[in-house]
């Protein structure tokens, strides 16, 4: 038997600006789009940050949408970010660090993806662009739970032309997949810049082939790690270098999916979520992002783990406001499972169902007390899921001594920071170590570091 809103629901719902929501056999699954750039800076689009160049897709985006400006990665690299997303899984758990070369395991099988969960919903499911946690044939996407897939299997750097270390990544040559076979034997100069381009038009045609039945697509852009490239008819367009022309096309790209979303009539029972990997990889001056946060890339400083995030879903989600509820990109597995009504996978995760916190329910609540961070293998801290509080362990990290521009690499410099409680409300930079300050904070936190230790890196 069907089960119908109450009255009380209905006049709840009406009251709040949100449809019914719709139970049982009333209600279609909804699609789910995620759209994860690599490398992208928190500031790299409006209405995060003021670039030089347009973005008026992700701008419109937007406004349909909400903004969460206290996002997080597990990890500020590739590999690791990608395997917390796919698998709801910390890298203490899943063992996958930093960022794996050509032919690397990555994500162990045992861990199941995110498209293996909706798969057996009833889902079908696709990966277009770069893959990067596994290049072996079970970890590749056919082998885990995505029935469409082209791209690359890691970074677009790793190849014959690479700025640091050519000899090493020539051995290998960077290859272009699709349905699990080799189209493209040896990626060049002529091909990269048609990579955004491609995974735009794979995103497009999957979607309108499957608009009766529910679906999850994922769009890992290559872009805007470098080396950067932009097809023609973005080349040259923002009048701000290349990285404006990447960054425009990847606006195009998502003004792209959204048209096709639209157009399929599925829209409005499509979630769209839209953020990136890590923050910028700053050595690279004018071809890396910007971030008003300290450190980038490859460290556990805000401005390598915070991202700026939207989430569009009509009706569920309250359009053109700020969000800042702390959330983090394990919790992404398990909330879309209970989006779609999916069973979650046999094997431990770390996420939780957020669905209720990110929505804004007042009376919501995140079902984790903190989100730890992580540089390759060694566990450096914590912030509060309140988004209040961040403890840095005693680690050294790398900070940038000089920048260098067009494709070439900085350099950088190895520094160390002492144990420090930051209060990330009042000091969002990560300045003034307050730990003497809020000592019970401080030693409730320590707890919890010594308690995840344990747990994940004894």
């Amino acid at each position: 038997m069907m089960t119908r809103p109450s009255r009380r629901e209905l006049l709840k719902s009406a009251a709040l600006g949100f449809p019914a929501i719709l139970k049982g056999q009333d209600r279609k699954p909804p699609n789910f789009v995620v759209i994860f750039l690599d490398d992208s800076g928190w500031s790299d689009f409006r209405p995060f940050g003021r670039p030089p160049y347009p973005t008026p897709n992700v701008e419109r985006l937007a406004r349909q949408g909400c903004c969460f400006h206290n996002f997080y990665v597990t990890q500020a690299v590739c590999s690791a970010s990608r395997s917390s997303l796919l698998s709801g899984c910390y890298p203490g758990r899943t063992k996958v660090f930093g960022a794996h070369g050509p032919n690397g395991r990555g994500l162990d099988p045992q861990f199941a993806t995110i498209g293996e969960v909706l798969k057996k919903r009833g889902y079908s499911t696709a990966v277009f662009g770069k893959w990067h946690i596994g290049d072996q044939p079970e970890t590749r996407p056919p082998a885990r739970g995505f029935d469409e897939s082209c791209g690359l299997m890691y970074s677009n750097d790793m190849w014959e032309f690479h700025p640091e270390n050519p000899e090493r990544w020539s051995k290998f040559p960077l290859q272009f997949w699709k349905n699990g076979k080799v189209t493209i034997d040896r990626v060049t100069k002529e091909h990269q810049p048609m990579l955004t381009t491609w995974y735009t038009e794979h995103a497009a045609d999957f979607i309108s082939r499957n608009k009766r039945n529910p679906f999850l697509l994922y769009v890992p852009h290559s872009m805007p790690h470098v080396p950067l490239f932009a097809s023609k008819k973005f080349l040259g367009k923002s009048g701000k270098g290349l990285y404006g022309d990447v960054m425009m096309e990847i606006d195009w790209s998502v003004g792209q999916i959204m048209k096709t979303l639209a157009s399929a009539g599925v829209e409005d029972n499509t979630f769209v979520m839209m953020t990136s990997d890590n923050g910028p990889w700053i050595s690279y001056g004018n071809h890396a992002g910007k971030t008003p946060f300290r450190e980038a890339k490859g460290t556990g400083f805000d401005g390598g783990t915070r991202s700026a995030c939207i989430v569009r879903y009509p009706g569920r989600i309250r359009p053109g406001i700020i969000s800042k509820r702390t959330w983090c990109t394990v919790d992404v597995l398990p909330t879309l499972a209970e989006l779609a009504g999916a069973a979650l996978p046999s094997n431990p995760i770390d996420g939780g169902n957020v669905w209720g916190w990110i929505r804004g329910e007042e009376r919501a609540t995140n079902p984790s007390r903190y989100y730890p961070f992580s540089t390759g293998s060694t566990f450096e801290g914590m912030i509060s899921s309140d988004g209040r509080w961040k403890l840095h362990l005693p680690h050294e990290y790398r900070t940038l001594v000089a920048a260098a521009n067009d494709g070439a690499a900085g350099k950088y410099r190895q520094e160390k920071i002492e144990l420090s409680l930051f209060d990330m409300e009042n000091d969002p930079n990560e300045i003034n170590n307050v730990i003497d300050r809020y000592p019970d904070v401080a030693a409730r936190m320590k707890t919890w570091a010594e308690q995840h230790r344990r747990e994940f890196y004894s």
